[in-house]
């Protein structure tokens, strides 16, 4: 090369390199977190929370909430990485009856004035050993909060309407009413509640 312009070839690369350091700086960093998917939006109307009981200690009795809303996400490969953040409405409470419902809204049960909402709050998801998620989280219901553990399935994904990305996840778990404040006859009504709650959501 000649004498004369290999300074200025050096100082050119230099420069280029420099430059590219400087771009890499300037990028937005990718990380583990924001390379995760999104949350799920929860859609009300193809989701479903349903409650049974056992009624007379003879039979198990279904009713039903028919709005519920909220996000959620489950990570396979960092489960700790995902979250449910749910919202039941109380005064959504459906027994097939209007009478029955009346009572159910009532401070006997869910006291849906005082206490409109029932929420759910993901505190920690592991993965368990047969696919499945234990997720722990907070549950709040008629003026109590208790840390509940749900197990959580993951029931598929897909494309929606639109070719929009959708997602679906079903729960499982009991509780003791009781230890809500609900506390209505209680020979005639079993304790525990046991709940299934399906949903399925959308990216937005």
């Amino acid at each position: 090369m000649n004498r004369l312009l290999a300074p200025i070839a050096a100082t050119s690369l230099i420069a280029f390199a420099l430059a590219g350091v400087a771009l890499a700086s300037n990028s937005p960093a990718t990380s583990p977190a924001a390379s995760r998917a999104a949350a799920y939006t929860v859609d009300g109307g193809h989701s479903s929370v349903v409650f049974k009981i056992k009624h007379q200690n003879v039979a198990n009795f279904y009713g039903r909430f028919n709005d519920v809303s909220g996000t959620f996400h489950l990570d396979a490969a960092a489960p700790e990485a995902g979250s449910i953040d749910i919202t039941v409405k109380a005064d959504s409470v459906d027994s097939a009856s209007s009478k029955r419902d009346q009572h159910l809204k009532s401070a006997d049960f869910f006291s849906v004035k005082e206490f409109p909402e029932i929420t759910f709050k993901s505190t920690g998801i592991k993965k368990a050993a047969d696919g499945t998620f234990d997720v722990t989280g907070d549950l709040a219901f008629r003026g109590v909060t208790k840390s509940i553990t749900a197990k959580v399935a993951d029931t598929g994904t897909g494309e929606g309407r639109g070719g929009s990305k959708v997602a679906g996840i079903e729960a499982t778990f009991t509780i003791q009413r009781s230890e809500f404040g609900m506390n209505f006859m209680p020979g005639g009504l079993g304790e525990d509640v046991s709940l299934i709650v399906a949903l399925e959501g959308g990216l937005k």
